[in-house]
């Protein structure tokens, strides 16, 4: 493997790797502690994070001092998972990769040493190698310009470092999952998607895979047309907690007919699967469903991944029993989708999640059999379901 990327077709970068000395900074540590991080580089740095593009740091040196060196130059915040000691390159970088979860083709590697860069290409070819000559032009590249910046790729870092100190805080909890998750002070707001939602609902249905009930990937020419057609509703679905925002973390598209509602689709992140979100999103679903008096049709499209989806819509009770609401939604031919069946009935409110959501039904009691308090209805905002703090279903 050489330096050179493969430029036909670029997949986009998702974490750049930095080493040090004479690459990030100019000098070596070990050598001079007052290294300098030049302007040019910075200005890398800051450019690729706005991206939404991660960065993190493989070093030769020791720890301690790297870093601090890094906080002194203002930019420690900027790298998660550095690995900074004296082993190889190459499981430096697979760590940094394993600990995000990132496949390796995904990952590039910058250093100023060919014999690095070299061991690095050895042992894990996927990873993109990159001489430190050109870090001043990486932000010119096509593999580190997405095509597309959602304001969750924007804020991709916070969110990172987020989820590690909410994992850090998990693996010190002596009590009870649920007892932890309402620790959380998760918030959940179901909202009506508009034009500024569509590049990451498009982004949702098309990298969920666990989560996703038909695998269908809605471009951003069909999302436009199905908020503009009345019949459907294109919802998105964000979540907070305590320790900051997990950004949006589903879609669900709907279609009303008299009497029945079309689930076309539910896709939920995996990053949020151990909170329940998918199930307190489909219960709310349901709910709305039978104070509106109709029965819900689901797709689902069975493959190796969405198993856990299927799981969820059965354990919601949805079945493919025989009913005369299946006649008012015409056959689309694809004889993969199996259309599950549910007459619906009243769902109580979340018991872990903080709940704002739109009102499908029209104006009635919303949440489990009571009323929303005075003043929180607000049309253009939601309705509050829960004010009650905490875990999944």
């Amino acid at each position: 493997m050489t330096d050179e990327v493969p430029t036909v077709p670029p997949v986009t970068v998702k974490c750049l790797v930095w080493d040090l000395d004479d690459t990030l900074w100019q000098g070596v540590l070990l050598e001079d502690e007052q290294v300098v991080l030049p302007d040019p580089i910075r200005a890398v740095i800051t450019g690729l994070d706005a991206r939404g593009i991660l960065q993190s740091v493989c070093s030769r040196n020791d720890h301690e001092p790297a870093w601090a060196r890094l906080c002194a130059l203002g930019v420690a915040e900027y790298f998660v998972a550095p690995q900074i000691g004296w082993g190889r390159k190459s499981d430096a970088v697979q760590r940094i990769a394993d600990r995000l979860g990132f496949a390796l083709g995904t990952v590039a590697f910058i250093d100023d040493q060919p014999v690095e860069r070299a061991e690095v290409a050895f042992h894990l070819p996927q990873v993109r190698c990159y001489d430190a000559g050109v870090a001043t032009a990486l932000l010119d590249r096509p593999e580190f310009s997405p095509t597309s910046v959602t304001v969750d790729a924007r804020r991709r870092r916070q969110m990172y470092q987020a989820g590690q100190r909410r994992a850090d805080e998990q693996a010190r909890f002596t009590g009870p999952a649920e007892d932890f998750l309402r620790s959380l002070e998760l918030v959940m707001r179901i909202r009506r998607a508009d034009a500024a939602d569509l590049s990451r609902v498009e982004e949702l249905t098309l990298r969920t895979s666990q989560m996703n009930a038909t695998g269908v990937h809605y471009p951003d020419q069909a999302l436009r047309a199905l908020l503009a057609d009345p019949r459907y509703e294109v919802l998105v679905t964000t979540l907070t907690d305590r320790f900051g925002p997990h950004g949006a973390v589903g879609v669900l598209v709907l279609e009303k007919h008299p009497g029945v509602w079309h689930l076309r689709l539910l896709a939920t992140s995996c990053r949020v699967v151990s909170f329940g979100t998918g199930t307190v999103l489909l219960t709310w679903l349901v709910d709305q469903a039978a104070r509106a008096g109709v029965h819900l049709i689901a797709d689902f499209r069975p493959n190796d991944r969405n198993r856990m989806m299927e799981i969820a819509y059965r354990f919601a009770g949805f079945d493919e029993e025989p009913c005369a609401c299946r006649d008012r939604i015409a056959v689309d031919g694809d004889r993969a989708v199996q259309r599950l069946h549910l007459a619906a009935r009243r769902q109580p409110a979340p018991s872990t999640f903080h709940l704002t959501a739109p009102d499908l039904a029209g104006p009635a009691t919303v949440g489990a059999g009571r009323p929303p308090a005075p003043g929180l209805h607000r049309p253009d905002r939601g309705v509050e379901i829960s004010r009650t703090a905490a875990g999944p279903t």
